[in-house]
């Protein structure tokens, strides 16, 4: 994700761009202005990714077989209370 293709995608989209720096590969610090980062908004997407990444464990909500809106929900609402209950279960 650490490219400046991708930082310029993502400013000409109007965001600012919270990519952490890859360290990979490289021998010396790199010159120039330090590029924006922030430890708390990072923290906090990777929540959110990491829920939705525990979302896609559940096939039937990943797969809308539904027509009707009200029965995908309920599935959306199921697969939560089952992350729930497995994360105050352990």
């Amino acid at each position: 994700f650490d490219s400046r293709k991708n930082r310029k995608t993502v400013w000409n989209a109007g965001l600012k761009p919270n990519i952490k720096e890859n360290q990979r590969n490289r021998k010396k610090t790199k010159r120039g202005r330090k590029r924006f980062f922030d430890n708390e908004l990072y923290a906090l997407r990777f929540k959110c990714e990491r829920t939705f990444a525990w979302e896609d464990k559940f096939r039937r909500v990943i797969i809308q077989f539904e027509y009707r809106r009200e029965l995908a929900m309920g599935f959306h609402l199921l697969a939560f209370a089952l992350i729930n209950f497995r994360c105050f279960h352990s």
